[in-house]
């Protein structure tokens, strides 16, 4: 074999005599792609165990500084390689129907000053083990304030209208009640609601997707701190939860958008009445 430092033979001599290509002695093995991307993805997951709603921008930040390597195009792919996402909330499941009539958006430019002038509703989807459940929720625009909340394992617009007749018996009545354009809000059942307690309606143009977007703040917010986390197994172990996290939301939660104020005492600065815990 090859000996380095021979006193007589250098090493290009030493391959010469033995028919071998010099490179091929120099040469180091290194690591497969796979089994070096392996590795780094379990750095991936790892960063992903604690935050899973990082995607890969986040997750390059998070492991760059230890694992130089570790770009953006690098995370990227590896997660593509491997079927990983970040978790986040889709957009909303809530579809329109063209035979319901549509409705003007009355919101651009208004400048909202109180609670119960605008409240917001949208749907939302929350996984189980055997499948879907969607729920519904009403906020008050001003305070953030979630007035009520509905879950069901159909899409039928019958939660959706008693989550609104809910918050009209708790909070009185709204100036101007603003949805999506989804079937469940343009349904007579839930349209008859509105009009007998003489609110205005106001519906998110085609292709708005920010117009809701406290309520898609909200989401965010729910399933990040709290769905995410707990990983509920039944729709009655995942009813507590949301009802807890709602009841934190409103009582507790420090919102940086209300000087670091809760929904609770930016609604109730305006509104003195004492008002019953909000229930499922």
């Amino acid at each position: 074999m090859i000996e380095p430092g021979h006193p007589f033979l250098t090493i290009s001599k030493q391959c010469e005599l033995l028919d071998i290509n010099r490179a091929v002695y120099y040469y180091e093995r290194r690591e497969s792609r796979a089994e070096t991307d392996l590795e780094d993805l379990k750095r991936i997951l790892e960063v992903l165990r604690e935050i899973p709603f990082y995607g890969y921008r986040k997750i390059s930040r998070a492991l760059i500084s230890e694992y130089p390597h570790l770009t953006r195009k690098r995370v990227r792919r590896i997660m593509r390689r491997f079927g990983l996402r970040a978790l986040y909330a889709r957009r909303s499941l809530s579809k329109a129907r063209k035979e319901h009539k549509k409705y003007p958006y009355l919101l651009r430019g208004k400048e909202i000053r109180h609670p119960n002038q605008v409240w917001a509703s949208d749907l939302t989807y929350l996984r189980l083990p055997g499948g879907f459940i969607y729920l519904v929720a009403i906020i008050d625009l001003f305070s953030r304030k979630v007035l009520s909340w509905r879950l069901s394992n159909s899409m039928d617009p019958a939660f959706c209208v008693a989550a609104l007749e809910e918050a009209i018996e708790r909070y009185g009545e709204p100036a101007i009640f603003n949805t999506d354009q989804g079937s469940q809000f343009t349904s007579d059942a839930f349209i008859g609601v509105l009009k007998r307690h003489s609110i205005e309606i106001s519906m998110d143009g085609k292709g708005r997707a920010l117009d809701n977007v406290y309520v898609e703040r909200m989401w965010r917010s729910l399933k990040y701190e709290d769905i995410y986390l707990k990983s509920y197994e039944t729709m009655a172990q995942m009813a507590d939860g949301v009802d807890r996290y709602f009841q934190f939301y409103n009582e507790e939660r420090f919102h940086q958008s209300l000087d670091y104020r809760t929904p609770d005492e930016m609604y109730e600065s305006f509104v003195p009445e004492t008002r019953l815990p909000l229930a499922a």
